[in-house]
């Protein structure tokens, strides 16, 4: 593909993934990366929404594999050594210093749909698809990072929610497992919807599942998905080989029943999420 569409796009491209990722050098790989990707791919409809997806899902696997390496290899020299101290100065020229240090606190994909929505204006609906998330996951990842950008803490009531929504998640999980269907149907809402992406789709799975019936018939029985936690809030996903294949995301409404569940195959979108298997929790 010819290269002058790219060379185009690349110096907005530039600064949204300098923003995410804070170093010039590391969205320059990025940027890369889409570059290798675009030249092996056929026509775009759209292309500037093809590499805002492209480079925002790389970007959310690299700090994704960033923050997995600091937690393994703690103090060793990497992206927050001294090679990145230039990027940090520029960065912090850009963002100003209190947004720097809050965005390095903050989990990739909390820290992605901030950069997108209140740094560059992208609407939820279109970040939704840059992250292979739904609307309502991004606008609450957004509006955590808001908290913690305005350094306001988790207040004792959010505290609270956030642990009865971890115990009905396990509730679900649990009923699913052993087949309890009545269980199933009182932790979900009226309303509650199960939207599954084009790759969960291929795999034989409806496009969406409406109402508390056809959702929980979807998960009665089902013993396959483990309990995990996604992005540090619980959910489940089918793991092969030690790499998920299928993750849950669990949203609950503010009756304390779930309300809605996203279906993530896609492995461009599952490569960016943190997923840790949960021990001792709903056990086969």
């Amino acid at each position: 593909m010819d290269g002058t569409e790219f060379d185009i796009e690349r110096p907005r491209l530039m600064a949204l993934a300098t923003r995410i990722l804070g170093s010039d050098a590391d969205a320059d790989d990025v940027l890369q990366e889409a570059w290798l990707r675009l030249s092996g791919t056929g026509t775009i409809d759209d292309l500037p929404a093809w590499l805002t997806t492209v480079v925002t899902r790389l970007c959310l696997d690299h700090l994704r594999r960033r923050r997995t390496r600091s937690a393994i290899e703690p103090g060793l020299p990497g992206e927050h050594g001294a090679v990145d101290l230039e990027a940090d100065v520029l960065l912090a020229e850009r963002t100003g210093d209190a947004l720097h240090v809050v965005l390095e606190a903050l989990a990739p994909a909390e820290r992605a749909a901030f950069v997108l929505h209140d740094v560059f204006g992208y609407p939820f609906d279109e970040i939704a698809t840059m992250m292979g998330r739904s609307a309502a996951a991004v606008r609450q990842m957004a509006s955590r990072a808001r908290r913690k950008l305005q350094g306001s803490p988790e207040t004792p009531a959010s505290v609270a929610t956030r642990v009865e929504n971890e115990r009905i998640v396990d509730a679900f999980l649990t009923a699913a497992r052993g087949g309890d269907l009545a269980t199933l149907l009182s932790l979900l809402a009226p309303d509650v919807i199960m939207r599954a992406d084009p790759v969960g789709q291929s795999m034989g799975t409806e496009p969406t599942y409406e109402g508390p019936e056809a959702v929980a018939g979807r998960f009665n029985g089902s013993r396959g998905a483990l309990p995990v936690t996604i992005d540090g809030e619980l959910g489940a996903a089918w793991i092969q080989a030690g790499s998920p294949r299928v993750a849950f995301v669990f949203h609950l409404d503010e009756t304390g029943r779930i309300n809605e569940v996203e279906l993530i195959a896609d492995p461009d979108v599952l490569a960016t999420l943190d997923i840790v298997r949960v021990r001792g929790a709903s056990k086969d």
